[in-house]
């Protein structure tokens, strides 16, 4: 099993301080997105005998990938990130000295046909990130009211002709079920500008994958838990590929809430658990891009707890 190269790993290393030299190498770091584990390992070579890390991963292929790393340092939860605090503190750790979290779609759950995350392949409409959760697309396309899927499409996949294809889904239904990716797309390109239609179809994708893994809702609760579970003078990396997420990363960070104004004590000072690092979040390089496209759109944001 191939997965791909991990996005911007140095910056990665380098935001949770641990290169050019481990701040703490016998410190507590949790990768919340383990993927293939390319940012895991990494953090593993960095940190000393008496670090841990803790990999997060709701997808079983990432589980088996997990399985591989034989390291007394390292310990892999089966769970979604949303449920950060809980699982520390089942291994009885309290605070921790940095999170990652690389956002997103991994390139190997895009790859994989069956999955029904890619508009490259014809499969069942799926997209769940657990394959033991229970919403699939297909039941989104299938049974959602024409005035929810209006909503998921215009809030989440950003769709400007929104109402015209919830209600083009509703009346094609009619007719039959939608329940693969090829009839999904059949009915998407009736109403995609032209020239863009694979960008029109990734959209429409990404509005249900949202909604299928209730992914922005889960990425709020663990920015909240992250800024609880974080050591004060730790870390916190987040890396998104949209800004969909990338817009609740760069709010919690800098104003310790998801919308609104900062609030401010007696004196005028914020009041946040964190700072952010960085003032405009780092991008991939030139050559990074050019070897890795996953990383065009990547924006990597780093806060420190106060």
């Amino acid at each position: 099993m191939h997965y791909h190269q991990p996005v911007m790993l140095r910056e990665c290393l380098e935001g949770l301080q641990l290169l050019p030299q481990a701040l703490d190498p016998n410190g507590i770091y949790v990768d919340l997105t383990f993927g293939g584990g390319g940012h895991s390992k990494a953090i593993l070579e960095q940190l000393g005998p008496g670090g841990r890390l803790f990999g997060f991963d709701q997808d079983k292929d990432a589980q088996e990938q997990a399985a591989q790393i034989n390291d007394p340092r390292f310990s892999f939860v089966a769970a979604n990130f949303r449920h950060l605090r809980r699982y520390l503190k089942l291994y009885g750790v309290r605070a921790v000295d940095g999170i990652l979290a690389d956002l997103g779609i991994s390139s190997h759950q895009i790859d994989e046909p069956e999955r029904g995350f890619s508009t490259r392949f014809d499969a069942d409409l799926d997209m769940r990130m657990n394959r033991s959760s229970e919403l699939t697309a297909s039941e989104i396309v299938n049974t959602y009211p024409e005035r929810e899927l209006h909503r998921i499409l215009g809030m989440y996949g950003e769709i400007k002709n929104a109402k015209s294809l919830a209600a083009a889904l509703v009346a094609r239904r009619i007719g039959g079920p939608i329940h693969t990716v090829n009839e999904l797309k059949e009915v998407l390109n009736r109403f995609a500008p032209r020239g863009k239609e694979f960008k029109y179809q990734a959209q429409v994708f990404q509005a249900l994958r949202i909604v299928v893994n209730d992914e922005l809702t889960a990425l709020e609760e663990m920015l909240q838990q992250a800024a609880d579970v974080l050591k004060p003078g730790g870390r916190l990396v987040v890396m998104s590929y949209h800004s969909l997420e990338d817009r609740p990363v760069k709010h919690f960070m800098a104003k310790g809430k998801f919308s609104g104004e900062a609030e401010k004590d007696l004196y005028g000072n914020l009041q946040r658990p964190l700072e952010p690092v960085t003032r405009k979040p780092v991008e991939a390089s030139a050559d990074e891009i050019t070897q890795n496209n996953r990383a065009r759109s990547a924006r990597l944001r780093i806060a420190e707890k106060l």
